[in-house]
């Protein structure tokens, strides 16, 4: 008996080792993936990991800014008509003349620098346009610079004269703090971005809520078609 009790206690203060060794080895993996810089998560996660939440824009479709004239819902002509002879480019009439996927989809890209209004877009090397039902959804403006130490500089500069928010309105994305951020309005979402050498690659993308909205239903709709019903 006398031998049993210490070797007891042994085994006790084993498993109490272990257990403390086991716990300690799963914070620190927790600590590992939540600092891990490459697992981005979504703006609402991050509100709801924060506690924080950023006031919600309640602009409309109409209180979207322009970008040198561009405007979600222009029609491509209206859209050509600032890039004069961008209707006899041959990519361009090559893109619109494809017909538009089964969804009302469609889109086509413009490179400012190829006509005579290019010192009205100077510093951006392209822009691409989606369209939905021939209507701009969403476009995507891309910057040849310059270098920003911090997206909360471009966004600055982008809002000049504009009714949106401040930067620190808007939401950082995840794993790219420092180089995106993202607003959400009520019809309307921006997109900002920064990055490459020397900015080559940044970039704003402009979106229509209601238009991503109405396309998804009409894939979800086909996808329930298609699927066959359960026996």
């Amino acid at each position: 008996m006398s031998i049993m009790k210490p070797f007891l206690a042994i085994v006790s203060l084993l498993i109490t080792v272990s257990v403390a060794c086991t716990a300690s080895r799963s914070a620190g993996s927790q600590s590992l993936v939540n600092s891990n810089p490459a697992v981005v998560q979504s703006p609402a996660q991050t509100n709801n990991a924060s506690g924080q939440e950023k006031p919600t824009c309640q602009l409309t479709l109409a209180g979207a800014p322009d970008i040198k004239g561009l405007k979600l819902g222009m029609t491509p002509e209206e859209v050509l008509a600032l890039f004069p002879g961008s209707k006899d480019d041959a990519e361009v009439r090559a893109s619109l003349s494809r017909p538009p996927s089964q969804f009302g989809v469609s889109g086509f890209l413009v490179r400012p620098a190829k006509y005579e209004t290019k010192d009205r877009f100077e510093g951006i090397n392209q822009i691409t346009f989606s369209l939905l039902d021939g209507r701009v959804s969403n476009f995507t403006v891309g910057y040849n610079g310059p270098e920003y130490s911090h997206v909360d500089k471009f966004v600055a500069k982008f809002i000049e004269g504009t009714s949106l928010p401040a930067a620190d309105q808007w939401e950082a994305y995840v794993g790219m703090d420092n180089s995106l951020k993202i607003l959400k309005c009520t019809d309307f979402e921006i997109n900002v971005f920064i990055g490459g050498p020397g900015g080559n690659l940044n970039y704003v993308l402009l979106k229509d809520l209601e238009a991503e909205k109405k396309l998804k239903g009409r894939r979800d709709k086909a996808r329930a078609k298609a699927t066959p019903p359960s026996q």
